[in-house]
Order: C-alpha cells, then structure tokens, then sequence
C-alpha cells in the first residue's frame, strides 16, 4: 500500500497527535477520518482481490491439465501473497511432477505446507500449556442439602413378565430343502 504525500502529512500529525495528545482542529480530525476511509477501503479492495486470485486458482487446478502454465503462474503468484497451498494444490502439483517447473513448485509448495502445519501445532501446544489442566476427580456427594432431609424415594422394582421363552424352532425356522431339479429325460421339450 503507497500513501500520497497528503496522506503522509495527515498520517505524520495524527501519530504526532497520539505520541503528545493535544486538542485537534476540526480539519485535521477530517483528513484523519478520510484516510482511515481510504485504507479500510483499500483492505477491503485487497480482500475481494485475494479472494478473486485464490477462486481463478481453483478454476485453474480443476481445468489440469490443460491450464498448466496458468496454475503456475497464479499459484507463485498466490504463494508470493502469503498463501499457504492447500492440499488439493499438493495433490495437483504431485500429478504434474513431471513437468520441471511444477516439481520446483512442489517443493517449494511442500516447504510452507509443512511449516505452516508446525506453526499450528505450535500454537495449539502453547495454547494447551497455557490452560491449566482441569482434575477429572470423581464426584462425591455430601451431606447435608435437601437429600438429607426428605427420604429417598425407592426405585421401582421390575415386574416380571410371564412370556414363555421361545423355542429355538420358532427363533431360527428351518430351512427349507431346496428342490432338485428334473430328471433329464423330463427336461427335453417335445
């Protein structure tokens, strides 16, 4: 992002103002106002851009082989983004290994997928070591409270049933043998 000269002395005297806080004239909290506009807008224009590089990306790797100068061209210009290939990126580059530049591209591709894997292992092993471990101790009730003064009410017992157990026959029917077939002399027709 490239600031003008205006937006540079406007940016100068809004850190001058944080650094030694004073009141501001009015024109100077509009032209604060108006850059902080711009760059949110200039964020925002750099989202839908990333956005529209990484969905012509997808376009790309899905029309392999035949787009395999243009997946490559945007995928080093992804990767020159800060974009961390995907694992249908790897998976596309290990069908074209055989071409030179997608090879070169694989490892390259390989080194920051495995990197970014270890940064987020890192984080959720900072972060599970940075919460403290809760006991699973068994719960034990106390006296006291309200158990303690109304009688417990006994669980219901379970009335029999009176059903005949069935007979394995009536379980597993038998089978039935099959029917062998006609004697060949009634198998000729006519």
């Amino acid at each position: 992002m490239a600031f003008s000269a205006d937006e540079l002395r406007v940016l100068r005297r809004a850190l001058a103002n944080a650094l030694h806080p004073a009141p501001l004239p009015d024109e100077d909290v509009r032209d604060a106002l108006r850059l902080a506009a711009s760059v949110d807008e200039a964020v925002r224009e750099a989202g839908r851009l990333r956005a529209f590089l990484l969905d012509d990306l997808a376009r790309y790797r899905e029309a392999l082989p035949g787009s395999l100068t243009g997946y490559l061209d945007l995928l080093e210009d992804a990767l020159a983004d800060g974009y961390d290939p995907a694992a249908d990126d790897l998976a596309a580059l290990r069908a074209l290994r055989g071409n030179p530049a997608a090879a070169r591209l694989l490892a390259r591709c390989q080194a920051l997928a495995e990197r970014s894997v270890r940064a987020r292992l890192a984080r959720v092993s900072q972060a599970t070591a940075s919460t403290p471990s809760v006991s699973r101790a068994r719960l034990l009730a106390l006296p006291g409270g309200r158990a303690a003064e109304e009688p417990r009410p006994k669980p219901p017992t379970p009335t029999p049933t009176e059903r005949p157990v069935p007979k394995p026959s009536e379980v597993f029917p038998p089978r039935r043998r099959p029917v062998p077939p006609p004697p060949p002399e009634e198998r000729v027709a006519g």
